[in-house]
C-alpha cells in the first residue's frame, strides 16, 4: 500500500487514495469533541467557544469538571471507568451547568487508548437511549426483513424502513462486487427524485482506507455538507506527540473530495450505514438528503445502525438459502444425470445429450460429448466440435474452464465464431464433455465514466468530479466473453465427471489401466495446507500393479479444523473402485456439511446400506483441531491409529471400534487422541502390514518399530521397509504431523 499523504500536502483526485481520513484533525461543527487525560482536557475543538460559550484558552490544560461542571463530569468520569468496551456503552446523557441536555459519546482511540475522547451532542429525540428503546424503534422492520423471502425483497425492506426511521429523502443500497465496484440494488425515495437504482460506481468511489473505516465503524453521519471543518487544537496530541486518530469519532470531519462528491449531486446531508459479511464490507445504506441539512438524533442513528447490523446478518442468511436451494435444484439434475450414465441399454453418448438437465445444470448455451466412439451435441453447438475436442484434451486438466476462448484459445475461438466460453469435463483417452455458453455483452450503467479523468479536467476545475456532476449513464460494454463459470458449477461438474469416468469403465473398459485411471480420480490430486501441520500421503497397488479398493482423502472443513479418512473397500477392480470413489465422495459432503466424524460414518453407513447392498468397507476417519492438536476419530472395521509422540516414539491408540461401513449398528464410537507438537499420527490400511504366513501383530509391531527413532521421517522408505512386496493387496498410508 502506498503511503499516507503528509497533513499539509493538498488533496486532488490523483491522490484522493493515500488522504489519512483517520486523522483528519478537525470535527463537524454539530457537537464538541474534548480530548482527556486524567480527567484533564488535553485537545479540544473550536466548537467550544459557540457550543459551551467556553474560549479555547479557558478549556484546554482545565479539569473536565471545570469545562462541564462537576456533576457531568462524574457521570462521563464514571462510566469511561465501568469495565469493558466504552464505546458499547454510549451514549451517556448529561447536563451542563445551564442545564442543557447532551449526549455524551465516549472512545478509546487506536493507538492510543490511554486517552479518552468525549464528544458532545445536543441531545434529541425519546429518552431514556436504551435497547429496548432502539428495538421498538426497529421493531417493525425486523418484521418486514423477516417476512422477505429473497435478496431483492431484502434490500427494497431495508431502503424503505430506514427511510421511514430518517427521513432522509433518498435511501440506496449499495452492494460491491469483488473489485469493490458498487451497484445500486434498492432505493426508496422521494417522489420528485430521478432514479439511481441500477447505477454502477467504480471502486475508486470508495478508497480502500475508506472501506477500512466504513468495516471498523458502521455509521457515519454528515448532517450538513456544507460544513466548516472546526479543528482540533492543538493539531498534535501533546502526550503522543502525534495526530489523534478519530476512526471510532462521531462527529469526525470527511474528506473534502467526498464532499465536493456530494456537492456535485446536490446532496445537502448525507449517512451511510455498513453491511458487512464475515468481517468484511459487503455492501452500504446510504442516505442522502436534498433540502437542507438533516441531523438525525442519536437514538436514531443508534436504531439504524441496529438495523443495519441485523440487515447484514440477514443478508448472509439469505445467500445461504439462495446458495442451498440452487444447489439442491442442481442436486436432482445430477441425480437425473448420473442414472443416464447407469443405463446400459444406451450408448453413454446418447444417454447423456437427450438429458435436459446436461444443459440446465450448467446455464449452458450447448454443449458436445465425445465417448466411447461416438460423438453427440445439445443445444446451441458447433457442427464439427474437433477444434474443441483437441483443445479439451490438450489442457491435460481433469476439468478446465474459460469464459474467453478468444482470449485463452484464439486458435478454437475462430472454428467456433458463435461460442464465447467453455467448461470441459475429460474422461479418457480423448472423451470429453464440453459445455458452451455464447458472448454476453455485458452492458453496465454506470454513474458517469469510471475510467475517464480527462473528462473532468476539460469541465474546469470547479467541476472536478464530472460527470457524476450530472449523472448521465454511462455505458460499458465487454465483448469477447460468455458468463463466468462459478465455483459451484466447475464443482459440479468434477462430480459428473467421476460418474461419467465409472460408467465408461462400467461399460466395458474394465481393464487394469481403467480401473488405475478411475482410482486416481478419486483421489485427492492435493492436499490441503494447514499453517503448523504436515501432510504426506501415499497409495501403491498390489503386485502386478493390481488395483484394489484402498482410497485416502483429506480436506479443510468450514469450521477450519482438518479431516482426514482412510479407506479400504472388499475386492479389487472396477467394482472395488466403483464403490470407494461413491464413498469418497459421499464421505467429503458429510464431512463439510456434519464436521463431525461420528455424523458423517453414521450417514456414509446407512447410505452404504441403502444404495450399495452387499458391499462392506473399513473406514478411520478423523477430525483434528489444528489449534489444540485434539483428534476425534471413528473406525470402522478399521485398524487403529499409530500415534506419534514428541520424543520420536510411536504407540498404538486403542478403542473399542465399531463393525464396516455397511454393517454398522448403533452409534459409532468415537476415539480421542492429542497430538502433541512434534507429534503426529499414521492412518494406513491392512495391505501395508499384512504379510502371508506372518500374524497380524507381527505386522503391526514392524510398522511402530519403523516409525519409532531415526529415519522416520521418510515415508517411501519407512513403507518399503515394512510392506509385503508380493502382496496382491494395495496399501495406503497417510502421515499427518505437528510442527
Amino acid at each position: 500500500m502506498e503511503p499516507t499523504l503528509a497533513p499539509d500536502e493538498p488533496v486532488d483526485l490523483d491522490n484522493c487514495a493515500r488522504e489519512p481520513i483517520h486523522v483528519p484533525g478537525s470535527v463537524q461543527p454539530r457537537g464538541v469533541l474534548l480530548v482527556v487525560h486524567d480527567e484533564v482536557v488535553l485537545q479540544a475543538t473550536a466548537t467550544v467557544e459557540a457550543l459551551l460559550d467556553r474560549p479555547l484558552d479557558a478549556v484546554l490544560g482545565r479539569p473536565l469538571a471545570d469545562v462541564l461542571g462537576e456533576h457531568a463530569a462524574a457521570v462521563v468520569t464514571a462510566h469511561a471507568a465501568a469495565p469493558g468496551e466504552v464505546r458499547e456503552r454510549n451514549p451517556v446523557l448529561v447536563h451542563l451547568r445551564d442545564g442543557r441536555p447532551w449526549d455524551a459519546i465516549l472512545h478509546r482511540p487506536p493507538g492510543a487508548e490511554h486517552l479518552l475522547v468525549v464528544e458532545l451532542e445536543p441531545a434529541e429525540g425519546a429518552r431514556p437511549l436504551s435497547y429496548t428503546g432502539t428495538y421498538h424503534q426497529v421493531r417493525t422492520s425486523l418484521a418486514e426483513l423477516n417476512r422477505a423471502s429473497s435478496l431483492p425483497e431484502l434490500y427494497e425492506v431495508a431502503a424503505a424502513e430506514v427511510r421511514r426511521l430518517t427521513g432522509f429523502d433518498r435511501v440506496m443500497v449499495y452492494r460491491f462486487d469483488p473489485d469493490h465496484n458498487g451497484e445500486v440494488v434498492a432505493e426508496a425515495r422521494r417522489a420528485d427524485l430521478n432514479a439511481f437504482r441500477g447505477l454502477h460506481y467504480p471502486a475508486t468511489d470508495i478508497p480502500a482506507q475508506a472501506r477500512a473505516l466504513y468495516e471498523r465503524n458502521w455509521i457515519r453521519l454528515i448532517s450538513d455538507v456544507g460544513y466548516t471543518p472546526s479543528p482540533l487544537v492543538p493539531t498534535l496530541n501533546p502526550l503522543t506527540g502525534a495526530p489523534l486518530d478519530l476512526t471510532h469519532a462521531a462527529l469526525r470531519s470527511v474528506s473534502p473530495i467526498h464532499i465536493e462528491y456530494l456537492q456535485n449531486m446536490g446532496v445537502t446531508a448525507s449517512m451511510s450505514i455498513s453491511l458487512l459479511k464475515g468481517g468484511t464490507l459487503w455492501g452500504l445504506i446510504a442516505c442522502h438528503h436534498y433540502s437542507g441539512p438533516h441531523a438525525p438524533p442519536y437514538g436514531v442513528r443508534a436504531a439504524a445502525e441496529f438495523l443495519g447490523s441485523v440487515l447484514s446478518l440477514r443478508l448472509v442468511a439469505q445467500v445461504e438459502e439462495d446458495r442451498l436451494a440452487a444447489a439442491r435444484r442442481a442436486a436432482r439434475d445430477l441425480a437425473e444425470l448420473v442414472a443416464a450414465t447407469r443405463d446400459e441399454d444406451l450408448p453413454l453418448t446418447e444417454a447423456l445429450v437427450c438429458q435436459p438437465a446436461l444443459l440446465s445444470i450448467m446455464e449452458a448455451d450447448g454443449v458436445v460429448v465425445r465417448a466411447q466412439g461416438r460423438t453427440g451435441t445439445a443445444g446451441d453447438a458447433p457442427a464439427d466440435p474437433a477444434a474443441l475436442l483437441r483443445w479439451a484434451a490438450g489442457t491435460g486438466e481433469e476439468v478446465v474452464a474459460t469464459d474467453s476462448l478468444l482470449r485463452d484459445a484464439p486458435g478454437v475461438a475462430a472454428t467456433v465464431p458463435d461460442t464465447a466460453g467453455a467448461l470441459a469435463l475429460n474422461l479418457a483417452e480423448g472423451d470429453a464433455v464440453v459445455w458452451l455458453r455464447r458472448e454476453v455483452a455485458r452492458s453496465v450503467d454506470w454513474g458517469g465514466d469510471p475510467h475517464n479523468k480527462a473528462i473532468a479536467r476539460r469541465e474546469g476545475d470547479s467541476v472536478r468530479l464530472s460527470p457524476r456532476k450530472s449523472f448521465d449513464r454511462w455505458r460499458e460494454t465487454v465483448r469477447g466473453a460468455s458468463l463466468p463459470w462459478s465455483d459451484d458449477e466447475l464443482e459440479i461438474a468434477a462430480v459428473l465427471r467421476s460418474h461419467a469416468v465409472e460408467a465408461l469403465y462400467l461399460r466395458g473398459l474394465a481393464d487394469s489401466r481403467a480401473a488405475e485411471i478411475l482410482h486416481r480420480s478419486s483421489l485427492p490430486t492435493s492436499l490441503p495446507d494447514a499453517a503448523g501441520w504436515s501432510i504426506e500421503a501415499r497409495y501403491s497397488p498390489g503386485d502386478g500393479g493390481r488395483v484394489g479398493g484402498d482410497w485416502y482423502d483429506a480436506l479443510c472443513l468450514p469450521d477450519g479444523r482438518l479431516a482426514v479418512a482412510v479407506g479400504d473397500v472388499a475386492g479389487h477392480g472396477m467394482a472395488a473402485a466403483s464403490t470407494m470413489g461413491q464413498l469418497r465422495n459421499a464421505l467429503r459432503a458429510l464431512l463439510v456439511r456434519e464436521s463431525s466424524p461420528g455424523a458423517a460414518a453414521s450417514g456414509l453407513d446407512a447410505l452404504a446400506k441403502r444404495t450399495m447392498s452387499g458391499e462392506m468397507a473399513t473406514l478411520l476417519v478423523a477430525v483434528v483441531d489444528t489449534v489444540t492438536g485434539r483428534m476425534e476419530y471413528v473406525r470402522a472395521g478399521h485398524l487403529p491409529p499409530l500415534a506419534l509422540n514428541a520424543d520420536g516414539s510411536a504407540a498404538w491408540h486403542t478403542d473399542l471400534g465399531t463393525l464396516p461401513i455397511g454393517y454398522g449398528r448403533g452409534a459409532p464410537v468415537t476415539g480421542v487422541l492429542d497430538i502433541p507438537h512434534g507429534g503426529g499420527v499414521v492412518l494406513f490400511t491392512d495391505g501395508l502390514v499384512e504379510r502371508r504366513g506372518t500374524p497380524l501383530p507381527e505386522g503391526l509391531e514392524r510398522l511402530r518399530a519403523a516409525f519409532s527413532g531415526p529415519g522416520s521421517n521418510d515415508l517411501d522408505a519407512l513403507i518399503a521397509c515394512v510392506r509385503d512386496p508380493r502382496s496382491d493387496d494395495d496399501a495406503t498410508a497417510v502421515v499427518v504431523r505437528r510442527h
